[in-house]
């Protein structure tokens, strides 16, 4: 793997804030499941944690989507979750960490997860790691429309008003 920026690197990580911040700034759901940082270079996907651990034991059914969905090299930012029944489901996510392998792949085929994308660091050879979210969230869109299930665009809005709904 050979990409403008290399596993592990620690992602930010939202702050609890007393009101919604106003400004230039832009509003995203919270998402309950896990952090997750993908690293594809052709077919090599590493999917780290937002401990820097990696996360492709867990859910062997995001590299097959994540080769699909998502340029043949870049590093995209976004939380990978478990949803059943129009819900997400932080439990059934929980499971996953499992040492057992077999039960992992049984869970994987039960329960599959699915990634929402909400940054992104590089693309091809190009680091975004310094740009201002705008122009990163700007380079995410252009590629989203290739995103197919189980790989999403988080939605985001500038309006407080929607934000808030």
């Amino acid at each position: 793997m050979d990409l403008p920026v290399m596993p592990p690197i620690k992602p930010m990580l939202a702050k609890p804030a007393a009101k919604l911040p106003e400004g230039d700034v832009s509003y995203e759901p919270k998402w309950d499941g896990y952090r997750c940082i993908i690293f594809r270079d052709g077919d090599e996907v590493h999917l780290g944690s937002r401990n820097e651990k990696p996360l492709n034991r867990y859910f062997p059914e995001m590299t097959e989507p994540v080769i699909e969905s998502l340029p043949d090299r870049c590093v995209i930012d976004g939380e990978i979750f478990v949803a059943i029944d129009g819900s997400l489901d932080f439990d059934a996510l929980g499971q996953r960490i499992h040492p057992a392998e077999s039960r992992v792949n049984k869970l994987a085929a039960e329960t599959p997860a699915d990634f929402v994308a909400f940054d992104i660091l590089a693309l091809g050879d190009e680091s975004f790691v310094e740009a201002p979210f705008s122009e990163r969230r700007t380079h995410l869109e252009s590629i989203s429309s290739d995103f197919k299930p189980p790989i999403h665009l988080a939605p985001a809005t500038s309006d407080p008003r929607q934000a808030l709904e």
